[in-house]
């Protein structure tokens, strides 16, 4: 359970860096199908987590790749 409290808080975490720093990435979170479910009750455990929290760094990460400042 500690640990999945652990993921939950970095899943918190880069939330708020993304809504705080790049608006544009956080208004298409609740578009992307790497955010979505694809169940319509999906089982939530630490595993499942920890996929949506690199889903989400992949996601941020390639937002910064796409979108270099020149």
């Amino acid at each position: 359970m500690k640990d999945l409290h652990k993921i939950l808080n970095q899943i918190t975490q880069l939330t708020t860096n993304i809504e705080t720093n790049y608006p544009e990435l956080y208004r298409s979170l609740d578009e992307n199908p790497m955010t979505l479910p694809t169940k319509n009750h999906p089982h939530m455990d630490k595993e499942v987590m920890q996929e949506y929290l690199e889903d989400l760094k992949e996601l941020l990460q390639h937002h910064l790749d796409t979108h270099k400042k020149k």
